[in-house]
């Protein structure tokens, strides 16, 4: 018997085993927790290496597509989430909707509190956690559409957004301590306002049915294309006079016109990349990245905490981001929460964040078993502006 949820097939001596482990329930998609796993280890290297703005004549700074495009992935993979924990291909309706409605809402405030927390960390990283759980609360919204109205829609945001994005950046606001706070707090950083075209996008991904064979290679193909086109644009136009800054430019955290379509095709492309791999036996290699996906938040927390635990006394002079860089944190921490990850999934189960969040969601919202692929996928993050990391 085979597993017909997007993963390779399995032997009836590992059935038994399995069946106990959430990494390995019939209702996840492989490729869907590799990608996240992908793109945590992108946010990991973006936080925590020096790597050079990406330059697509100069093949030695290809290393810089972690900027930006991570934490994209990440909000591409919360729509893919949340698609699939509302009916995947076909919508919930009726009380079901609502619970599932009503859940998504009550996880939007838990992961709002949980980056919040993690803010008085002190970290030099613009905590990407408050910005999702907006863009649930904004998912919430939308929940009945079908693929077709989703992806319009999300052309829609992606086309129209950044205009109004780079008027309201341009504010002087933002450079009050007001107005840093609130950044931080709604996590501006991530701006909602454009960064729901992703969600948006995801959900779509979602609700052509990712187990079905044609939707991957499809998705990959699609993703290609917009990449593709939207690369051209930023090589053609990115440097010129009058589309060189937002809203149009292709900068990594820009939110500009010509980064939307770019990484969003990106971000499409390597999630029909990863659900077509674990179709094969490369699954199984695949594992301890995929065990790393399965558990995004706690992922995500974690290598905010160790660094909060490990990081240098701060110098007069010094900026603390540079001074942990030269620690060469990178290959310990993306090692440790690797072999961690695994290590839990296969002996455990869901992540401890993840297995906390859904519990309070149940609990707050009595209603069926909803969930098709776990909690919305919690964040990863990009590269820096203004001497913070992204």
């Amino acid at each position: 018997m085979t597993r017909s949820t997007g993963g390779a097939p399995r032997s009836a001596g590992v059935r038994g085993f399995v069946r106990r482990r959430s990494l390995f329930a019939p209702s996840r998609i492989d490729g869907v927790d590799l990608a996240r796993g992908i793109a945590v280890i992108g946010m990991l290297a973006a936080h925590l290496l020096v790597i050079p703005d990406l330059d697509w004549t100069d093949p030695s700074t290809y290393d810089g597509l972690v900027h930006g495009r991570s934490s994209i992935l990440f909000a591409t993979l919360a729509g893919v989430s949340i698609g699939l924990v509302s009916g995947g291909r076909t919508p919930v309706r009726g009380p079901r909707l609502e619970t599932v409605r009503s859940r998504l809402l009550v996880r939007a405030g838990a992961v709002w509190v949980i980056g919040v927390l993690l803010l008085f960390l002190a970290v030099p990283v613009y905590v990407i956690l408050p910005a999702y759980a907006i863009l649930f609360v904004l998912a919430a919204a939308v929940l009945p559409l079908r693929a077709r109205t989703l992806f319009i829609v999300a052309a829609a945001v992606g086309l129209i957004a950044p205009f109004p994005q780079a008027a309201i950046d341009a504010l002087t606001f933002w450079s009050t301590p007001v107005g840093a706070d609130l950044a931080n707090a709604i996590g501006w950083h991530y701006p909602f306002l454009t960064w729901f075209a992703f969600v948006l996008a995801g959900m779509g991904a979602a609700r052509l049915d990712l187990r079905a064979r044609a939707t991957p290679i499809l998705l990959a193909l699609a993703g290609a294309v917009i990449a593709a086109f939207g690369t051209a644009l930023d090589l053609v136009f990115g440097q010129s006079e009058q589309f060189g800054q937002t809203p149009w430019t292709g900068g990594a955290h820009s939110s500009g016109l010509f980064e939307v379509i770019g990484s969003g095709g990106f971000a499409l492309l390597v999630i029909g990349l990863c659900v077509l791999l674990c179709r094969t036996p490369l699954t199984w290699v695949a594992l301890p990245l995929r065990a790393v996906g399965s558990m995004p938040l706690t992922a995500y927390s974690a290598q905010i905490v160790v660094w909060a635990l490990t990081r240098p006394a701060a110098e007069p002079g010094t900026f603390e981001l540079d001074v942990y860089r030269g620690l060469e944190p990178f290959w310990p921490m993306t090692l440790g929460i690797i072999g961690a990850c695994t290590v839990w999934a296969l002996l455990v189960g869901r992540g401890p964040l993840e297995a906390a969040v859904d519990a309070l969601a149940r609990v707050a919202v009595r209603g069926a078993p909803t969930d098709a692929d776990g909690a919305p996928a919690a964040p990863g993050a990009g590269e820096r502006p203004d001497r913070l990391e992204r």
